[in-house]
């Protein structure tokens, strides 16, 4: 099988997502995958936990933000910075969030509150591969935050987003998550 144009196949991801949306199979399989998440052990032992604010297409993560509060586990989201670059801070109930250039929303940047090791580290994509190579948006922000500081990796995979083979070139620098939770497999 040829290999497809890594934004081919985000465009096919993307547009997937966005027919799976208003299906009540999204709830359904993001309930599943909650499931999956909570219980295994590194969730469970995690005091830190880090992930991205979900947008409207992706994997709702507010409900593992809110079980991560009520676990007494301090939560860490993401800010874009120059170069590429990702900062991890605090995020509680009360942090003031901005939009950035990307439709993201951010903690505000305090250089003193930064943190590059987490527990657990829940990271995005649009495509997971069974091999766990991973195909996130184009920015290669993960790519070059896991490779200067490297973390236990969970990803989740609706249907659309899991392939058995990657069908996207996977470059020496794209990092492998540890373990992808997916729905009924």
């Amino acid at each position: 099988m040829a290999k497809l144009a890594k934004q081919a196949v985000r465009q096919q991801v993307i547009q997937w997502l966005q027919a799976y949306q208003q299906q009540p199979a999204k709830q359904q399989a993001q309930q599943q995958l909650y499931q999956q998440f909570f219980a295994l052990l590194q969730w469970q032992q995690a005091r830190t936990v880090a992930l991205t604010l979900s947008q409207p297409l992706e994997i709702d993560v507010q409900p593992v933000i809110q079980a991560a509060w009520q676990a007494g586990k301090q939560v860490y989201v993401p800010r874009v910075m120059p170069k590429r670059q990702l900062a991890f801070l605090p995020y509680t109930a009360t942090t003031p969030l901005t939009k950035s250039k990307f439709g993201l929303l951010e903690p505000p940047y305090q250089p003193t509150q930064v943190r590059t090791q987490f527990d657990l580290m829940l990271v995005p994509g649009l495509a997971f591969s069974a091999a766990r190579q991973r195909l996130g948006f184009g920015g290669g922000y993960y790519d070059r935050f896991l490779s200067q500081h490297p973390q236990k990796t969970v990803s989740l995979a609706l249907s659309g987003q899991y392939f058995t083979t990657a069908t996207w070139p996977v470059a020496p620098f794209d990092r492998v998550i540890d373990q992808l939770l997916t729905v009924d497999r």
